[in-house]
């Protein structure tokens, strides 16, 4: 049974900076729910920051909250930490945050701390699909319920 890394704010948890959740509600998560399909991470959490926390962006290859303390290591040992889950448990594929510095799919802030995206890919969701992890935002969930019924 192939499994499927979600970011655990999407599937409800409180651990967006702001201590808030994304719940994200469709009959095809809840199914994969169902059917012990879904490993819950938040690779900010993991690689050591607490929630809530202050906002951060990337900005010249770091990730910088908008005091400009570099939290870089924290997102790279996150990003390191979801890789590790995804080779051990044999997960090809993740549904994960659209814009933030880690899980950003397809866009990103940034890093002016204006509220401005930018096409790009955050910290985890790059090093996931540099290792052929295909990588999938909330906004592209019947593309991955799709590729799921592939496999």
């Amino acid at each position: 049974m192939k499994k499927l890394l979600v970011s655990s704010c999407l599937l409800g948890k409180p651990v967006r900076y702001d201590g808030q959740s994304q719940n994200l509600l469709h009959p095809g998560l809840e199914s994969l729910k169902q059917q012990g399909r879904i490993v819950s991470f938040c690779p900010e959490v993991t690689g050591g920051l607490p929630t809530p926390r202050a906002p951060a962006e990337i900005s010249q290859g770091r990730v910088l909250t908008q005091d400009a303390h570099d939290v870089t290591a924290e997102f790279k040992a996150g990003a390191q930490q979801a890789l590790r889950v995804c080779i051990e448990q044999g997960i090809r594929f993740a549904l994960l945050k659209e814009s933030s510095p880690s899980c950003g799919r397809n866009y990103i802030y940034d890093g002016s701390h204006t509220g401005q995206k930018i096409r790009g890919m955050g910290l985890t969701a790059k090093l996931l699909s540099d290792n052929n992890i295909q990588v999938f935002s909330e906004q592209q969930l019947p593309a991955l319920l799709a590729a799921l019924a592939k496999v």
